[in-house]
């Protein structure tokens, strides 16, 4: 992102931030604000680059490192905000070899430069910091260090964190809306065991002592809670796959004793890759190579690092969640976390509110892997499948500024939302140039719901706002009301947002497809034969119901 566009940006959030600060029905902190805003302590500098270094001593739950912070000075500044959660704490901040003053407000750090630095440089700063990180009771959810075991009792120790904040365990500019250009990872092992993290490995150093040392680099933007950090005594198979861009390196990193159960199932992750690379364009991290690590949660989808913990079992935990049986033809997991590398990792929002982008897309990727590989009707039928799990309690999208997340309806919900645009459309060429053409127009990048929304409108030449704020910004689901009297067809929507009148496609007598086009007010369409039958396609997220006389 261009500096101009970082200014106005800043600007826009801290207009909304005042707007939030009148709604004193709203129950958020000033820590939840620094959290979740851009502050004018965060907006002055152009985050550029992470050296990470952790060193982690399992045997007393306890990290201790430093991250060096590159960064572009956008405007003239004193006061840097640094992210750390407690009970994490900075130890120092050195700033060309001399030591900062800092102050800490809650999971935030004040640091002071000496003066005002100067727009239009370079610099860095080092951040050195230990303690015991927060541990994640119900990981990935509620996020933090998981210190397990293996079956053999040796250490099995994962990092999760979307939603707390990567500042649960290294100290980062934590705010979605600017991301490093690239990033090193260095992470320190007890011996025996070894550490996988984010993008290629450049080599290991050995200590005296049987510790190692694994150094890892990201050539591409990694969002904060993209990095991870995986340890035990991983065995590794590597192998390639001929994709859109080229060869394509694929690493796999599994307990020794799951070594022969992951070689099997993990031959989703070819099905995968090939399938999404067809709907949404390459893989959209060729420099940094695709890698599966079993961890001892469930599964997260950390950049070139896609993290597995299923089992090795076909569905999620074997289990269907559409109950149509499509759900158990494919790994879960592998899918739906793979799929997070185009909507989740390349396309980021800026903004936890706008978190539909991520898992809205990624749900409803799923059915276009059943499409890819079992047709259309298979995409259709799971896909009605999982409306069971909507709530329709909440908007999808949530409070901005303070780092929390609209409803869960986010999933199934905003699945069926896509999946209603694609059958709207009726033109599966076009609706494959919409998917394609947002990760290209937003190639590693940030993003807002507002930018998605507007590309497409744009692309299909149709303006959708309204399709959006009725399905994103309002919990209710249009109901379709109709009567059939004799030729003739009256239809209206109630349940819906000022402006809404999403077309539909209708069967009626002898099979015979039309479309009509309802609003808020009653219309009559008249048939040249009778109206013995009136069915909606089901493809349509709606609720449909028939008025009697």
């Amino acid at each position: 992102m261009s500096h101009m566009r970082k200014i106005l940006f800043a600007i826009n959030f801290f207009v909304l931030i005042l707007g939030f600060s009148n709604l004193s029905a709203q129950p958020f902190t000033r820590q939840d604000t620094l959290r979740g805003s851009i502050t004018p302590q965060r907006a002055w500098w152009d985050l550029k680059f992470y050296d990470l270094t952790i060193d982690f001593d399992i045997d007393h739950k306890f990290i201790k490192g430093s991250n060096t912070i590159s960064f572009d000075v956008i405007s003239p500044e004193q006061t840097m905000q640094i992210d750390l959660q407690e009970p994490l704490a900075i130890t120092s901040a050195i700033y060309k070899g001399q030591p900062l003053t800092y102050t800490r407000e809650g999971n935030v750090y004040w640091v002071k430069f000496p003066s005002p630095l100067t727009s239009g440089t370079k610099d860095k700063v080092t951040i050195n910091y230990e303690g015991n990180p927060v541990e994640a009771v119900h990981p990935p959810w509620d996020g933090g260090l998981t210190w397990s075991t293996d079956d053999e009792g040796a250490p099995f120790v994962a990092t999760s964190c979307q939603g707390l904040g990567s500042s649960v365990w290294w100290p980062c500019k934590d705010h979605m809306y600017d991301e490093p250009d690239s990033m090193s990872i260095s992470i320190t092992v007890p011996p025996d065991l070894m550490d996988v993290s984010n993008g290629h490995l450049r080599s290991i150093e050995y200590h005296p002592d049987g510790r190692n040392t694994y150094h890892w680099f990201v050539k591409n933007p990694i969002n904060n809670y993209g990095v991870n950090a995986n340890i035990g005594r991983y065995t590794h198979w590597s192998d390639t796959l001929q994709g859109e861009k080229g060869i394509l390196d694929l690493d796999f990193f599994v307990l020794q004793d799951d070594y022969d159960k992951a070689r099997e199932q993990f031959k989703d992750v070819y099905r995968t890759i090939r399938a999404f690379e067809y709907w949404f364009g390459p893989y959209p991290f060729y420099e940094d190579g695709y890698k599966l690590v079993q961890v001892p949660y469930l599964g997260m989808e950390h950049q070139s690092s896609v993290t597995y913990g299923n089992k090795f079992k076909m569905g999620y935990l074997g289990m269907d969640l559409s109950s149509t049986g499509w759900g158990l033809k494919w790994d879960f997991i592998i899918v739906h976390e793979s799929a997070h590398e185009w909507w989740a990792n390349n396309i980021t929002y800026k903004d936890m509110a706008d978190m539909w982008i991520h898992e809205s897309f990624a749900n409803y990727a799923e059915s276009l892997f059943l499409d890819y590989y079992y047709g259309r009707q298979a995409a259709n039928e799971y896909v009605q499948g999982i409306r069971t799990k909507i709530e329709n309690k909440k908007p999808i999208i949530g409070p901005y500024n303070v780092n929390q997340e609209g409803s869960k309806d986010m999933y199934y919900k905003g699945g069926n939302m896509l999946h209603t645009i694609r059958t709207m459309l009726n033109d599966d060429v076009l609706w494959r140039s919409v998917l394609r053409g947002l990760q290209q127009e937003f190639y590693h990048q940030t993003v807002t719901t507002a930018q998605i929304e507007d590309y497409i409108s744009k692309k299909t030449n149709q303006d959708l706002h309204t399709f959006f704020n009725q399905y994103l910004r309002d919990p209710r689901i249009p109901v379709l009301e109709y009567q059939v009297k004799g030729n003739t067809i009256q239809f209206r929507y109630t349940d819906i947002v000022e402006g809404f009148n999403m077309p539909l496609r209708v069967t009626i007598a002898a099979k015979r497809k039309i479309w009509i086009q309802p609003n808020a007010q009653w219309q009559s369409v008249e048939q040249g034969i009778p109206v013995d039958t009136f069915e909606v396609d089901p493809n349509f997220y709606i609720t449909v119901k028939e008025v009697k006389n």
